[in-house]
């Protein structure tokens, strides 16, 4: 017989206190019960039950049994139910959160990409630079472009977030184009105003001679990366942005790498969603195909 089926008929028979009461709820005779006891038994040379014409009450050993057989069975029906949800095909509505710049310039056409190979997927994308709470806003996964501290989120690394520096021609023409990282304290740096604090105020640069720190200011500060682009294609000053929000620029002309030498290190991205022991064929789905995208490190 098979031993899973022996430690359920067991359970049973613990439960209800006697071999007639587990046999009718498991639809068997009492003797079937029975012999299930006895083969467990027999295997593992312990009495389980102590049996009377009157009564049938666990042994010490029965009482342990009983509570590792317990977990056993949840274990192996939590295994049935994720076997169960593999096969299935994603499906429903997906509620996800990522920053302004990546999510428009980044995470847009990987979501495209993802609901035509996923027709019964809708997904649900708020693109803000505030830190959203995964588990009380109720989103399945969010991108985070930083250090990760949440120790109740799952977190996915899903690649490096390159960073540039550059400017338009024009400005360039009329300020001047630095040569080195400290000549960028003579010029105009709009920054990017965080949710809840502004603009950094010192730039790290990695080049041939080493780290940089460098102090950057200016007058124009913007809560808006493609606000900024803007500004700066008009001839605001050098801004430090994504370098695929600024690719097309850069490829045409628009706007000029500064100090193509020495470059931000780049931040890391991760993927956070709650922990769960089941997650959905969609979640799952959706989680494989961006670190897919995006590669892992």
């Amino acid at each position: 017989m098979d031993r899973l089926t022996s430690m359920a008929v067991f359970v049973k028979a613990a439960e209800t206190g006697s071999f007639a009461a587990a046999g009718a709820a498991l639809g068997m005779t009492s003797q079937a019960v029975g012999k299930h006891v006895r083969l467990l038994e027999e295997r593992y040379r312990m009495q389980l039950i102590n049996r009377s014409t009157r009564r049938q009450s666990l042994t010490e050993a029965g009482r342990a049994f009983y509570e590792r057989s317990k977990s056993v069975l949840a274990e192996m029906e939590a295994a049935e139910a994720l076997a169960a949800n593999l096969q299935a095909a994603p499906r429903g509505k997906l509620r996800i959160n990522a920053p302004v710049s990546f999510g428009a310039h980044s995470l847009v056409p990987t979501l495209a990409q993802y609901m035509r190979q996923h027709p019964e997927v809708s997904v649900d994308l708020t693109l803000s630079d505030r830190l959203i709470d995964v588990i009380d806003e109720g989103y399945d996964a969010v991108v985070r472009i930083a250090p990760i501290a949440d120790s109740r989120l799952i977190a996915r690394p899903i690649g490096p977030y390159r960073l540039t520096i550059c400017a338009s021609p024009a400005y360039l023409a009329e300020r001047g184009t630095p040569l080195r990282p400290e000549d960028l304290t003579q010029h105009e740096c709009p920054g990017f105003s965080y949710w809840g604090r502004g603009p950094l105020r010192e730039w790290h640069l990695v080049g041939p001679d080493g780290r940089h720190v460098v102090p950057v200011s200016s007058r124009f500060s913007i809560n808006n990366g493609q606000a900024l682009r803007n500004a700066a294609v008009e001839g605001a000053g050098i801004i430090l942005q994504p370098c695929a929000m600024l690719r097309e620029d850069l490829a045409a002309g628009r706007l000029v790498r500064v100090l193509p030498d020495y470059e931000p290190p780049p931040l890391p991205i991760h993927l956070l969603f709650a922990p769960d022991r089941r997650p959905t064929p969609k979640l799952r789905s959706f989680i494989d195909f961006v670190v897919a995208r995006f590669g892992e490190g």
